[in-house]
């Protein structure tokens, strides 16, 4: 562990030229008097640092020292990929492994690599969740994320849209889709999907599993989600929409805009016919009646009534009063 922190230090002091005793400390979670003896431990070595003391002073190294001594240990190269998302890092309980072979990588690049890097990085941030929501918390992610890493089983009590129950599964991968963390997990020999958020009570077991050699997670994950939106929308409303209704049509999801993009040519008004996949008749009305005279619906039969209907309701209770 000593050797680990001294390593750090080392790097801390190379990557940013001047570090007060205090920041160390608060960096490592360790007392002053520890770092002052990584100080002397680090001199003792043979390496060139000094020390200023006062206002404004700190641990250096001397002008042009670097050290090549930047190998990874286990829970840092488990944190490569994660080491640009620095918020996805720390959720999935990786984030001091993150920053830490961030600075190794940083530390092994020649000066004006370093330089660039770190420009690049401060230029960048990702915001994985959409306008106008919030992040659900997810305080069993960590545990998850551990029984992922190191393919153990994991028992847990999940609350779906129509019961809570106990289950007991081989995880095998994490999504993190619109600010919603996904775990996919094998159960009796069937991979599902369960959000994290909905976990309540979860123990990752004393035993450990064999991931199958074939699973791909972002295979999986493309094919299960075309076949959950072809699920949710079994059915297809042929319409006639202008210019302005493609585009109103386009911002009721990527479905809707996939759709736009595979309508026919359009006809001598620059209409065109748009085949879309919608769920039942009392979800689609409120939709298709937001894009106001700018569609018509061709088909199916019930789901133009039910529109005609709604909106001769509307008109009605618009009525002025008598």
């Amino acid at each position: 562990m000593r050797a680990s922190r001294l390593l750090a230090i080392l790097i801390l002091l190379q990557l940013r030229g001047r570090v007060t005793a205090q920041t160390l400390a608060g960096e490592f979670e360790v007392s002053l008097r520890t770092i002052y003896r990584d100080i002397d431990a680090l001199s003792a070595a043979g390496v060139p640092v000094y020390g200023d003391p006062g206002h404004g002073g700190g641990f250096a190294l001397l002008d042009g020292y670097r050290t090549r001594l930047t190998g990874l240990d286990a829970g840092e190269a488990e944190a490569m990929l994660l080491i640009g998302l620095p918020d996805q890092a720390r959720a999935l309980g990786l984030g001091h492994a993150a920053k830490r072979a961030r600075d190794k990588l940083m530390a092994a690049l020649p000066g004006s690599g370093e330089n660039k890097a770190a420009r690049i990085a401060d230029c960048f941030h990702l915001d994985t969740v959409d306008w106008y929501r919030s992040a659900r918390p997810v305080p069993h992610l960590s545990a998850v994320a551990r029984a992922v890493f190191d393919r153990a089983g994991l028992s847990m009590v999940y609350t779906s849209w129509t019961t809570t129950r106990d289950w007991i599964v081989d995880p095998l991968g994490i999504v993190l889709k619109a600010g919603n963390w996904y775990l996919v997990a094998s159960s009796a020999g069937k991979a599902r999907t369960y959000n994290i958020a909905d976990i309540q009570q979860c123990t990752v077991l004393d035993r450990s599993f064999d991931r199958p050699a074939e699973f791909n997670l972002a295979t999986w994950w493309s094919e299960s989600q075309r076949a959950f939106e072809a699920q949710l929308r079994p059915g297809r409303a042929i319409l006639s929409a202008s210019g302005t209704g493609r585009r109103r049509l386009a911002r009721l999801g990527a479905y809707a805009a996939e759709a736009v993009a595979r309508a026919e040519p359009p006809d001598a008004r620059g209409w065109q016919i748009v085949t879309l996949p919608v769920e039942g008749v009392e979800e689609t009305v409120p939709a298709l009646l937001s894009l106001g005279l700018e569609i018509e619906i061709l088909s199916p039969a019930s789901l133009r009534s039910a529109v005609r209907a709604m909106a001769l309701e509307i008109a009605t209770r618009m009525e002025d009063p008598a």
